[in-house]
């Protein structure tokens, strides 16, 4: 199998999509706003944080750009996947193409190795979640560290990217 045979296919979901696609950006960025919103203000609901509403209205626009952000750097280890080059034709080379590099990009359930990757690159995103909210978005926000802790460890668990998980095969 030589490099020219993969295929279209072998791209990463939903980032190539939004790309390939333009108008899911329609309903992909407000949904992720709304999700955004929804868990920080939940968490700091859950919290009892005073003033709740203002709070969150001050810092939702950091946090939703921040996961953008943290998104990215996941997809990025998602289509290192598809960048480290191999020979296909030695036995390393077919194997990684066939539990990696296809498996990642097209349906990671096919192989432990493939869900490996996938999750680490979705525990990744999550801890860059974390620490853009923590460090940056929160930043200037008057709350106790541990309640800002709490909220980015919310945002990290329930915002993390896991439709990296969701198999190319099923559009393809």
């Amino acid at each position: 199998m030589k490099r020219k045979d993969v295929k279209l296919y072998n791209l990463i979901f939903p980032i190539w999509l939004l790309w390939l696609v333009p108008i899911t950006w329609l309903v992909i960025m407000p949904a992720n706003f709304l999700i955004d919103f929804l868990v920080t203000f939940c968490a700091m609901k859950y919290l009892k944080i005073p003033q709740t509403w203002q709070k969150v209205k001050s810092v939702i626009f950091k946090v939703w750009i921040f996961g953008f952000a943290a998104d990215f750097i996941g997809t990025v280890l998602m289509f290192l996947s598809n960048l480290i080059d191999f020979n296909y034709e030695t036995a390393f080379g077919k194997w990684w193409y066939q539990n990696i590099t296809n498996a990642v990009a097209y349906y990671p359930f096919e192989s432990i190795y493939s869900i490996l990757w996938v999750t680490a690159s979705i525990v990744l995103s999550a801890c860059f979640i974390y620490l853009f909210n923590y460090k940056i978005s929160f930043k200037k926000l008057e709350m106790p560290k541990t309640e800002k802790k709490k909220v980015a460890l919310a945002l990290a668990v329930f915002t993390a990217p896991y439709l990296f998980f969701l198999p190319t095969s099923w559009f393809f």
